[in-house]
């Protein structure tokens, strides 16, 4: 192998290894902030969505939206439902929208908190880019970009990383690059077996 084809699979090796890192690194509980109580905060909302570069059926940006609904922390019964479309199921519109209802969690005592349960919530690492969630594609970047200033603002989220480039009409140019920190539910510990 000469030494272009080393230098190629030395590299595809190192991507492949970084790659493996940073999904399970995402995952690991334990880059997580100590669990504190928090509320589950209510919020209803009718995303309506207005793009230039891709074009969404009502109930394609439903399901979207619920994607980055839960990768942004909202609890898991969260509902994004169609909503009303001048074309029909799985048909584009040019003015799609949805009907959003879904539960976020903000610390225990913090201003806008209602009385309800407390469960025990922490700060969490979140990042949406191209493929993370795996459903986002580069042609959801107008959709991102929507969602972090119409629904973000309903999270309870600090050190906010944003590095968005989204350009009209086309693909290329744009990049799908946000960092967040959510606070969201704790993961619950399961019991060990002795």
């Amino acid at each position: 192998m000469n030494s272009l084809g080393k230098l190629i699979v030395s590299g595809t090796a190192l991507l492949c290894g970084v790659f493996a890192w940073s999904v399970s690194f995402a995952d690991d509980a334990s880059i997580m902030s100590p669990p504190e109580p928090g509320i589950w905060q209510k919020h209803e909302y009718t995303f309506r969505f207005l793009g230039f570069t891709s074009t969404y059926s009502c109930d394609g940006l439903a399901d979207q939206i619920k994607v980055l609904l839960i990768a942004a922390g909202a609890r898991a019964d969260s509902r994004s439902q169609a909503g009303a479309c001048a074309n029909d199921y799985g048909r584009p519109d040019k003015l799609p929208q949805a009907y959003l209802t879904f539960y976020t969690l903000a610390p225990a005592g913090a201003p806008r908190t209602e009385g309800g349960p407390q469960v025990m919530g922490a700060w969490r690492p979140v990042t949406i880019a191209t493929r993370s969630p795996h459903e986002l594609r580069i042609g959801d970047c107008e959709l991102v970009e929507q969602f972090r200033t119409q629904v973000l603002p309903m999270f309870t989220v600090r050190n906010i990383d944003d590095h968005m480039t989204c350009v009209p009409n086309q693909e290329s140019g744009s990049l799908i690059n946000f960092k967040f920190e959510t606070f969201a539910e704790a993961p619950k510990k399961v019991p060990t077996a002795n």
